[in-house]
């Protein structure tokens, strides 16, 4: 008797995950599927004063110690809710937060990442450097680079992150005192859209790819990885 029970036991856990299996797929395919009306782009914002000076730092590899992707669409998206992604083993949080800095969730669904916007509203990219190293963040937003609005490449240069400090990616560079904010917009009215180095179908993800640098705030060097896959569109520039 002891053993029927037990296989009856078995067989109804059996049952319980494959239902639980299922729930997740069903909710990562609605994730994924964003209908006309959801989509969104991000267009050229209000003008914002933002300094920024070149410097020569060179990298430790060619190979990217982290990379990440965001889609955002204007649709309540399921999910376990986070205010920032983990990047390079803890290493770096990245968040997105609006013009207050007040964080806006991010919904995790396995190891996709998914942000709620809505039309008109600014936002930007916040980078935290828990270490004693320096990093190099090279930002896309619709496929196109942040810093110099060009076709998103992870071969692009990208800013500075000092060792214990952060840094807020506020919008489209212009110049070297200002950049454009991000703002969420319908997708014909994205940078991306308008732009001769950009196209609409890329419009609605945020890619960051992350390096370490050679500088003297360096107190280690950080093994090359390759577990992650490139970002899909979010640096079209770079062949698959």
């Amino acid at each position: 008797m002891k053993k029927f029970y037990f296989l009856i036991s078995f067989i109804l856990c059996l049952f319980l995950a494959a239902c639980s299996k299922k729930e997740s797929e069903i909710v990562t395919e609605q994730n994924a599927q964003v209908t006309a009306d959801e989509k969104l782009g991000t267009k050229l914002g209000d003008e914002v004063t933002s300094h920024v000076t070149e410097v020569n730092l060179a990298r430790l590899s060619d190979q990217a110690i982290a990379e990440s992707q965001v889609h955002y669409a204007n649709k309540q998206y399921q999910g376990k809710t986070v205010n920032s992604i983990s990047l390079a083993a803890g290493k770096i949080s990245f968040s997105i937060v609006d013009d207050a800095d007040h964080v806006l969730p991010l919904f995790r669904d396995g190891q996709s990442y998914y942000l709620s916007g809505q039309d008109g509203q600014s936002y930007q990219l916040k980078y935290e450097n828990n270490t004693d190293n320096t990093f190099e963040v090279v930002a896309s937003v619709d496929g196109i680079d942040v810093l110099n609005g060009s076709t998103a490449s992870q071969n692009n240069a990208g800013y500075v992150l000092h060792p214990h400090s952060a840094i807020q990616i506020e919008g489209f560079r212009k110049s070297d005192s200002a950049v454009a904010s991000f703002t969420f917009s319908q997708p014909e009215d994205a940078y991306a859209a308008n732009s001769d180095h950009g196209t609409i179908q890329n419009t609605g993800i945020i890619g960051t790819a992350i390096y370490q640098l050679e500088s003297p705030d360096s107190k280690d060097d950080i093994k090359d990885s390759s577990q992650y896959a490139p970002p899909p569109k979010a640096f079209p520039a770079d062949k698959e």
